[in-house]
């Protein structure tokens, strides 16, 4: 079944066995202290590691860029080792994995942060009706909302910049195939590309050319640290959530998609309006982004495996992204491959636990009825 979803890609330098990618998925479940990946971690993902290609849960490059509790980072000696676990464990299995680098900007709040401090920001502006998970002084966990944030100075950006190119090299030690830079989802970069969130009137701000260069900026430093055929991007046009209101956003898209094409890049990753509203994709919108970017083009957003293998047929896309399927069947490929049912995710255990609703949902195999033994 499915034959042009579940047949190989070439993705930039890495070659993919299907057209089924996992899409990056906070859990919040890094181990503690230091935020660092864990054994369980490790058994979590090389469960899922028949995907065409993993990309991992967003992982702050610093910890001025961390808004939720105990999501992982890439900017210590340790979250680099237990990263290193990760991937040799998904690579036993013959999976490939990038790593999703993060920097949330002002989706934050003092008590994610080691010393208190406001997040930071495009403009002090305020995500109105965002929220971060965050554990309280007294150990209690809660959502509350996103602080107010200061700008970025001008000088401060190139520091940015370099935390990103850290964490790529970072990455690449750890044993990633890939990485993935998350400029979707009203986090850093795109309160940099939206109109209502960069009020700025230096060369960040103003100008569409202005808004997207600490994007391209962040791209270049990683094609420096990995070369281009290593890296990929997200964006997320038409994202409504965290307070995001572009008034341009396919122009930004597609601005974007063509300097992203001229870098060579091995893919461009679509997160479309699902789970934060937003109007949906149009197609002709999408043969603009077929036409604009000529590598590796990935929609994520709700898909059935119905849908992606019309929508990879049709050439709108080279592969498809899937966030809840793969939740709850860590053999989802199998599953598609086999045309079975599937598992249904447990919302309640998608944030923060242990291992239930985590590493125990069964595969296809485990489900099956095991035949009587005989008696001795």
């Amino acid at each position: 079944m499915y034959p042009h979803l579940l047949s190989p890609l070439k993705a930039g330098a890495v070659a993919l066995p299907n057209r089924v990618l996992m899409a990056p998925l906070t859990r919040s479940r890094a181990g503690q202290p230091g935020d660092v990946p864990t054994a369980m971690n490790a058994e979590y993902y090389a469960q899922r590691a028949g995907a065409g290609l993993i990309v991992s849960e967003a992982t702050q490059v610093s910890r001025q860029g961390q808004g939720y509790a105990l999501t992982p980072g890439i900017y210590s000696d340790a979250q680099e080792a237990g990263w290193k676990q990760v991937t040799d464990a998904v690579h036993a299995r013959g999976g490939r994995i990038a790593a999703q680098l993060w920097h949330v900007g002002r989706i934050s709040h003092p008590l994610v942060r080691p010393d208190g401090a406001a997040p930071v920001a495009p403009s002090a502006i305020v995500a109105k009706g965002a929220s971060c998970f965050v554990i309280q002084p007294d150990g209690t966990p809660a959502n509350l909302p996103a602080a107010p944030p200061r700008a970025l100075d001008t000088g401060e950006i190139p520091g940015v910049v370099a935390e990103f190119a850290q964490a790529a090299r970072r990455a690449d030690r750890a044993g990633f195939d890939m990485v993935e830079i998350h400029a979707a989802n009203g986090y850093l970069l795109q309160q940099f590309l939206a109109t209502n969130s960069n009020t700025r009137s230096d060369r960040y701000g103003g100008a569409l050319e202005n808004r997207a260069r600490i994007t391209l900026d962040v791209v270049d430093a990683v094609i420096t640290e990995l070369g281009a055929g290593r890296v990929g991007v997200r964006i997320s046009p038409h994202f409504t959530g965290h307070d995001i209101a572009d008034r341009e956003p396919e122009d930004s898209a597609l601005y974007l998609a063509r300097a992203f094409g001229q870098r060579g890049i091995a893919y461009l990753h679509i997160a479309e309006p699902d789970w934060a509203g937003g109007p949906k994709l149009g197609d002709g919108f999408r043969r603009a982004l077929r036409e604009a970017f000529a590598g590796t083009l990935v929609f994520c957003g709700g898909y059935t495996a119905e849908r992606a293998e019309a929508l990879v047929a049709s050439g709108a896309a080279d592969a498809v992204a899937f966030g809840r399927p793969f939740i709850a069947n860590p053999d989802l490929v199998q599953r598609f491959r086999a045309g079975a049912g599937l598992n249904t995710p447990d919302r309640s255990t998608f944030y923060g636990g242990d291992a239930r609703g985590y590493t125990d949902y069964p595969t296809l195999e485990q489900a099956q009825p095991q035949p009587p033994q005989p008696q001795p």
